[in-house]
């Protein structure tokens, strides 16, 4: 999960912990990457706007790289307009969660149809 917010990360690691997930943290795109990369994931869930890479580079990042392009994404975020919703799709997001409407069962829901 990578995300500037501590709060956020809190928040939503909270919700993947209770669910059974193992959750591994970042505080942004740069240090998500890099998390990527070292020890692999199932499912990045991330924020967009960050310091150092935002959530539409990252998902660049991932797609571009042919050890981790089927590595499903999805972004939770502020920017909710079908415009950033588009762009996030267009970067390689599988899925875009608007943070105003943050529901923890449709976060669980979305994660569950990606990890299966």
């Amino acid at each position: 999960m990578v995300d500037d917010s501590i709060t956020t990360r809190t928040l939503e690691k909270s919700v993947l912990d209770a669910a059974g997930y193992d959750v591994v943290t970042a505080v942004d795109g740069a240090d998500g990457w890099r998390v990527i990369q070292t020890d692999g994931c199932g499912l990045v869930l991330s924020d967009v706007e960050m310091p150092r890479m935002d959530g539409f580079e990252l998902c660049a990042a991932v797609r571009s790289s042919p050890r981790f392009a089927r590595l499903p994404i999805i972004l939770v975020t502020a920017l909710e307009s079908e415009e950033q919703r588009a762009r996030g799709h267009a970067a390689g997001a599988n899925a875009y969660l608007g943070k105003s409407s943050f529901d923890q069962q449709t976060l669980l829901e979305v994660v569950e149809q990606y990890l299966g």
